[in-house]
């Protein structure tokens, strides 16, 4: 269950940490605010299906429900913009019932479980790697004839159509671990298709609330002398009617 109490002392402190980190790190600070009663280890343990998902969530309870979306047509060209409702976006979890996950293909039987956060950090520091480390470190046994074959072996052994059966059995079981856009362009008509990054859509949009909410306590400050804590503590409501009083004086 995402944590929606997070105030705004606390989202600014959570702002101000992730300037200085990026990517896997400032995820896992964006996730920290979504489940603040988890610890580190426990949020990179959980599927990445159900990170997204509770950063989507978290991003409905700070920000609403539309999402103002970009996209550049792969075709022509075009830029088509267009809003994208949250609800829409938050696919159900990984799939639980199901574990570990199994394809049979052919004298191949596989067992496997879905991606974790360390995971996808682990393959991602891998290189070119990345594909077979992930792999290896998912698999929980694979078997060829009847006989085990060790995951480090896999990345060479096992065929391309089993590795496209394992990638479905995993896109089906956490669906919300890769939403991916079909846009179709107005100006041309072909369809582009477009990753949602999370983690980077709902830190820009955290970054441009910080920034303008920083500017507000030096308005405010400096018109009644109050101290940031003081001018947090007012509700946006009251924050917003002061402001005007400031601009009208």
């Amino acid at each position: 269950m995402v944590n929606t109490g997070t105030g705004p002392a606390e989202l600014l402190a959570i702002w101000e940490a992730g300037l200085t980190h990026h990517g896997p790190e400032r995820a896992l600070l964006l996730h920290r605010a979504a489940r603040p009663e988890s610890g580190t280890d426990a949020l990179r343990s959980v599927p990445v299906g159900e990170r997204e998902a509770d950063l989507l969530a978290l991003r409905r309870a700070l920000f609403g429900e539309r999402m103002q979306t970009r996209v550049e047509c792969g075709a022509c060209g075009e830029a088509m913009e267009f809003d994208l409702d949250v609800r829409d976006l938050a696919a159900a979890g990984p799939d639980q019932r199901e574990s570990p996950l199994r394809v049979e293909d052919g004298e191949w039987v596989v067992q496997f479980r879905l991606p974790t956060v360390a995971d996808i950090e682990a393959a991602a520091a891998a290189g070119p790697d990345a594909p077979h480390q992930l792999l290896a470190r998912c698999t929980l046994s694979a078997v060829r004839a009847g006989q085990p074959v060790p995951a480090d072996r896999l990345a060479s052994a096992l065929p391309e159509p089993v590795r496209r059966r394992l990638a479905d059995a995993v896109a089906a079981a956490d669906p919300a671990a890769d939403v991916t856009l079909n846009v179709a362009c107005p100006a041309c008509g072909e369809a582009t298709r477009a990753e949602l990054d999370i983690t980077s859509y709902l830190w820009t949009e955290l970054d441009s609330w910080a920034r303008d909410l920083l500017l507000d306590v030096h308005l405010l400050a400096t018109a009644y002398g109050w101290n940031e804590p003081e001018i947090l503590a007012l509700s946006p409501l009251r924050r917003r009617y002061y402001l005007e009083l400031c601009a009208d004086g």
